[in-house]
């Protein structure tokens, strides 16, 4: 997949300055729990099926307020999906295009080719209508945030009732995981909120499951090529410092 090096540089000092930004509450730190996704440790892999979802799950619920603008419909089929499948995807989108013959700006359906639509035009526009919280690009946010995707994870099934005597800000929502645990975002995902077509129960924990896989997928779609490099690079190493070993013995034995 290719990736504009020097906006995805950009957008990570991006995040990680907001994220290094004061608490709007101090309160206590509760530890990430350990997720284990499929792709934890050396070997591990995506889980097409449970990317395939989560991209199910940005498109039908996160999408209305947070941009991929990393992301191109193409990059889908990495996922598994075939060109027509992506191609009807990217067609369910309107993008803006032009100038024309007359020199006109105007819309026309999305193609394969496109980057992934963002909800606003400016952040402006995305500020005013979230209370004046700008929602961040997702393309890399697993790899923005300390815990990775255990931490996105954690936020999406984190929020609760605030416990007694914590008074929470105007338009703030409690959410144990947050910095803070007084954050903007209002609770994202509910049980039953996308209808799978492979019959999985839609609740929360699946869902959010599921669309961290996908975001961690498009943070770091070369994790499993390179992983696999570093398996191999690791065989050869091991068989040539053998190698090297008997030839060292061969070469010396007779020095004794």
């Amino acid at each position: 997949m290719v990736r504009n090096t020097l906006k995805a540089f950009a957008l990570l000092g991006g995040l990680l300055a907001a994220s290094a930004a004061p608490a709007l509450a101090a309160g206590p730190t509760v530890p990430i729990p350990d997720t284990r996704f499929s792709f934890d440790g050396i070997f591990g892999t995506y889980d097409r099926a449970s990317a395939q979802r989560g991209f199910q799950v940005y498109k039908e619920v996160c999408a209305a307020c947070h941009a991929m603008r990393l992301l191109s419909y193409r990059n889908l089929r990495e996922l598994g999906f075939t060109e027509q499948q992506v191609a009807a995807i990217a067609s369910q989108f309107q993008v803006m295009d032009g100038p024309n013959d007359e020199g006109q700006m105007f819309e026309r359906p999305a193609r394969a080719s496109d980057r992934f639509r963002s909800p606003f035009p400016n952040q402006q526009a995305a500020r005013a209508a979230n209370n004046g919280a700008y929602p961040v690009d997702l393309s890399v946010i697993t790899k923005a945030r300390i815990g990775g995707a255990d931490y996105i994870y954690a936020l999406l099934t984190g929020y609760q009732d605030p416990p007694p005597g914590v008074t929470l800000m105007d338009g703030m929502h409690f959410n144990r995981y947050f910095p803070g645990q007084q954050i903007a975002m209002a609770r994202p995902l509910n049980p039953d909120q996308v209808e799978y077509a492979d019959g999985t129960p839609a609740t929360i924990e699946q869902m959010a499951r599921d669309v961290t896989t996908f975001l961690a997928w498009a943070a770091e779609p070369e994790l499993e090529q390179r992983r696999a490099m570093g398996v191999k690079v690791i065989i050869f190493l091991t068989i040539l410092a053998g190698l090297v070993y008997a030839v060292k013995r061969k070469v010396w034995a007779d020095a004794h």
